[in-house]
């Protein structure tokens, strides 16, 4: 038999028509899981639980610990008789203190997955702001920390971001392609030295590289292998830097309209969540696709 959403909520109506107060607080609960029925990306919890399980355990469950294939299911819990330790699907992993009911959790991630802003979140989920701050932070803390080599053609610039007491941006941007790559200083005062350690750590020799005409630039060739090229803006020359200028300005929308704004102490998390969102987009197609990547037992000594 088909479940009949309009029939359960009626049920649950009639049920609570003399329970005083606890009506309103019935009613927000079934609006909210009308809106997560209506979204067909929110799966079952049991099919959430496969999802999860074949992710962590792949085809055949084992213990976290000794690797024994033969544990014993209680409930909702696992039992190893080789290492006699009991454990659940997320114990040993990232998510071992998730409190949150796990369609919940699969609805707060799939709204970060397709960028949906902090407070619509909050609004679709009736979690708190400061709840869906925090998981959207917990999301951008495991993503992957690999950032790609530029190399062929590639256009450098700088940004800053918090006024003088602020920080200073390196950005990156391989021509032709999805690479980026950053390096955040603590500071708005950035040099040669720190142009010169980015293009060590981050763009490959006999490279071709396109920057605009500040001194920390100036004859950049001399002390690393590249081809140089500079726009002087200040003579309206963008022909060289018109995808890294770009950039900066879909990062500072990206901040924008996603978080409204962000400290300090946050950027480098934010600015790893949007070149990796611009890499690697498709980490982000669903909530699974981002799991799959980021969701791994924790390591043993």
């Amino acid at each position: 038999m088909p479940f009949d959403l309009n029939y359960f909520i009626r049920y649950q109506l009639t049920c609570k028509e003399d329970a005083g107060g606890v009506i309103s607080t019935c009613c927000r609960r079934i609006d909210r899981m009308k809106r997560m029925f209506e979204l067909n990306q929110i799966p079952s919890e049991t099919k959430i639980k496969k999802h999860i399980r074949r992710i962590v355990f792949g085809q055949n469950m084992s213990c976290p610990i000794c690797n024994a294939r033969k544990v014993l299911k209680n409930k909702e819990r696992f039992w190893c008789p080789k290492c006699r330790i009991r454990f659940s699907l997320l114990s040993h992993t990232w998510l071992s203190n998730l409190k949150i009911p796990l369609q919940t959790f699969w609805f707060v991630l799939w709204c970060w997955t397709q960028q949906v802003p902090v407070k619509q979140t909050a609004k679709l989920t009736e979690l708190s702001k400061q709840t869906i701050y925090h998981w959207f932070e917990t999301f951008r803390t495991h993503l992957p920390e690999d950032q790609d080599t530029l190399e062929h053609l590639v256009q450098l610039d700088e940004a800053y971001f918090g006024g003088r007491k602020g920080r200073a941006l390196f950005l990156g941007k391989q021509v032709g392609s999805r690479k980026l790559a950053y390096q955040i200083l603590s500071h708005t005062n950035p040099n040669r030295e720190h142009a010169w350690k980015f293009l060590h750590s981050f763009v490959a020799s006999d490279t071709v590289l396109n920057t605009d005409g500040a001194a920390i630039y100036k004859e950049i060739n001399n002390w690393w292998p590249v081809y140089h090229n500079r726009d002087i803006h200040k003579r309206f020359e963008f022909e060289h830097t018109s995808e890294i200028e770009g950039m900066f300005g879909v990062l500072r929308t990206f901040i924008r309209r996603m978080y409204h704004h962000v400290s300090c102490d946050k950027l480098p998390s934010v600015v790893s969540e949007f070149c990796a969102r611009f890499s690697h987009p498709e980490m982000f197609d669903s909530p699974y696709e981002y799991l799959l990547i980021t969701l791994r037992l924790a390591t043993t000594p």
